[in-house]
């Protein structure tokens, strides 16, 4: 046996430009572990550096806040919860002087000043209920250009939840009424009842 003889398997050559068998990775696979993997297009790397948000997996994109456009808006100051207030408490004047006359006078037509009086205030209450639970806004906080909303979502809160909110004032008045000051201070403007409610107020858009 020589080198030339065809049955000898040292003695073949390889031919220019033609791969020898068993040496480097085959072409019609893909590359293993060890080679660098190419990420799909239009889909960007993510690794370390990669901004994460709380409650995130690693790796996962980072999620917009849904109701808010991608951000908390600009909160309503102290001053302007006050104006819209006190614009909302005009709106009970007449009636609540009516019902003072009508109560504290007998005879003739003031007993019927004080229902009508007593009447138009409820009616004011529920349809500024309804009025911010539905949109945000009474017609004082539509004057000063504020909006109620829920804290989570940025949704409305809803006739109901309004209620509640209105009855949990009561948490501002008892310890000296320092619930209606806390938003002079606090991180997110809120009363004690916006706590409780999980909602806030901020500047309309």
């Amino acid at each position: 046996m020589s080198f030339g003889d065809p049955n000898n398997p040292y003695g073949q050559q390889g031919q220019p430009g033609q791969q020898q068998p068993g040496y480097g990775p085959p072409q019609d696979q893909q590359p293993g572990y060890g080679y660098p993997q190419q990420a799909p297009q239009g889909v960007p790397p993510q690794g370390y550096g990669y901004p994460q948000q709380p409650g995130q997996p690693y790796g996962a994109y980072p999620q917009q806040q849904p109701g808010y456009g991608g951000g908390m808006p600009e909160l309503a100051h102290w001053g302007l919860r006050v104006g819209g207030k006190l614009i909302d408490g005009l709106l009970y004047l007449v009636p609540y002087v009516l019902f003072l006359y009508g109560a504290n006078t007998s005879g003739g037509v003031t007993p019927i000043l004080a229902v009508i009086g007593a009447l138009g205030m409820l009616a004011i209450f529920v349809w500024q209920l309804i009025q911010e639970g539905s949109t945000g806004q009474t017609v004082g906080k539509k004057v000063v250009g504020i909006r109620l909303l829920r804290e989570s979502d940025g949704q409305p809160i809803g006739a109901g939840m309004a209620f509640l909110r209105t009855l949990a004032h009561f948490l501002d008045n008892i310890a000296c009424y320092l619930g209606w000051l806390w938003p002079l201070w606090d991180q997110k403007k809120q009363t004690f009842a916006d706590k409780v409610c999980s909602t806030v107020v901020i500047k309309s858009q």
